[in-house]
C-alpha cells in the first residue's frame, strides 16, 4: 500500500505542475492587467512600469513562470497578492480555506447521510411509490445548480421568511443556507448512484443463494448487499468532495461566506493573479488527495484490490 501511495504522489507531480502552467497561461489571457485596474484609467505610463517592475510583470513570461514555480519548490512561497496590500497568498488560504472547508464539510456531510439512506431505501422498495417519489426529486435536484437554488432560497427563506440570515459566516445559523444550497445536488447524485448500485447487486446469483440457504433478507442486505455496493459509490463520494469544494465558489459569492471561494471571484475581477494561481493549486491538490483517499478506501472495503496491488 505504501508503494502505491507513494507512486500516485510522483504521478500528481506533472498534474500540478501542468495546472500550474495552465492557470498561469489563462489568467492573463484577459485584455486587461492587475497594474491597470489597480491604477486605475488616470494612470500614467511612468506608474505602470514602476507596478510593472515592482510586481515582476515587466519580464518574460517564461520567466515570471519559472520564478513562480521556484519559489513554490524552494521557499513554499505563492507569491503576494496585488490587491490586498502584498500579503501573501499562503496566509491567505490559512486564514480562508478553513471557512471553505468547513462549507464543504458540512455539505459533504448532509449529502451521505441523506442521499446514501434515500438510496438504499429507493433500491429496496423499488418501483413503489416512495422509489418514485425520490427519482423524481433526484432528478430535479440534479437538474438545478446551487447558483440557481442559492438565491432562490435568499428570496424565499431569508427575505420573505425571515427565517434564516441571508448573508455572513458569524454563527451556526449562517451555515444553514449555504451547506443545503451546496449539498442538495451531490446528495441527489449519491442517492441516484446508490440505488441503481444496490439494485444490480440485489439480481447477484450469490444474493439469491444467501436467501436459499436460509440467510434473513435484512441480514443478507447487511453483510453482503450494502458493502458491494457501495464499492462503486466510493468514486463518487471522492469526486463528490471534490467538487463540493470548488462549487462552494459560486456558493460563497452569493451568501458572501469569506472563504478562498469568495476570494478567488474577487482575485479574478481584479486580475490578481498570485491569488488565483495559489487557489487553483490548492484545489487541484485537493482533487488529487481526494482520489488517493477513495483508492485508498478500494483497498480498505475491497480484499481483492490489496491482493492486486501486493503482486
Amino acid at each position: 500500500m505504501l508503494t502505491f501511495i507513494l507512486k500516485r504522489i510522483l504521478l500528481a507531480i506533472p498534474t500540478l505542475i501542468a495546472v500550474s502552467l495552465l492557470v498561469f497561461m489563462i489568467a492573463r489571457l484577459a485584455p486587461s492587467g492587475p497594474v491597470e485596474i489597480i491604477l486605475g484609467e488616470k494612470a500614467t505610463k511612468e506608474n505602470v512600469a514602476r507596478l510593472n517592475k515592482e510586481y515582476g510583470l515587466d519580464k518574460p513570461i517564461v520567466v515570471q513562470y519559472l520564478n513562480y514555480i521556484w519559489g513554490i519548490a524552494a521557499h513554499g512561497d505563492f507569491g503576494k497578492s496585488f490587491s490586498r496590500g502584498e500579503q501573501p497568498v499562503s496566509e491567505m488560504i490559512r486564514q480562508d480555506f478553513p471557512v471553505t472547508a468547513q462549507l464543504a464539510i458540512s455539505a459533504f456531510i448532509l449529502a451521505f447521510f441523506i442521499g446514501i439512506p434515500i438510496g438504499i431505501l429507493a433500491a429496496l422498495y423499488h418501483n413503489s411509490w416512495f422509489d418514485r417519489l425520490c427519482m423524481a426529486g433526484v432528478v430535479a435536484l440534479v437538474s438545478v445548480p446551487s447558483f440557481v437554488i442559492g438565491p432562490l432560497m435568499v428570496v424565499y427563506i431569508a427575505v420573505r421568511l425571515r427565517w434564516l440570515p441571508v448573508s455572513g459566516w458569524d454563527s451556526p445559523a449562517y451555515t444553514i443556507l449555504p451547506t443545503i444550497a451546496l449539498g442538495s445536488r451531490s446528495a441527489a447524485i449519491l442517492a441516484r448512484f446508490m440505488r441503481s448500485s444496490l439494485l444490480d447487486v440485489l439480481k447477484q446469483d450469490y444474493i439469491r443463494t444467501a436467501l436459499a440457504k436460509g440467510l434473513t433478507k435484512g441480514r443478507t442486505i447487511w453483510r453482503h448487499a450494502l458493502k458491494n455496493s457501495f464499492l462503486p459509490v466510493l468514486t463518487i463520494l471522492g469526486t463528490s468532495f471534490g467538487g463540493l469544494l470548488t462549487g462552494s465558489f459560486v456558493v460563497e459569492t452569493i451568501f458572501q461566506v469569506p472563504g478562498i471561494g469568495y476570494e478567488s471571484i474577487n482575485s479574478i475581477s481584479k486580475r490578481d493573479y498570485p491569488v488565483i494561481q495559489g487557489m487553483a493549486l490548492l484545489v487541484a491538490i485537493i482533487f488529487i488527495l481526494a482520489n488517493l483517499g477513495v483508492d485508498i478506501l478500494y483497498g480498505v472495503v475491497d480484499p481483492r484490490v490489496r491482493s492486486q496491488e501486493a503482486q
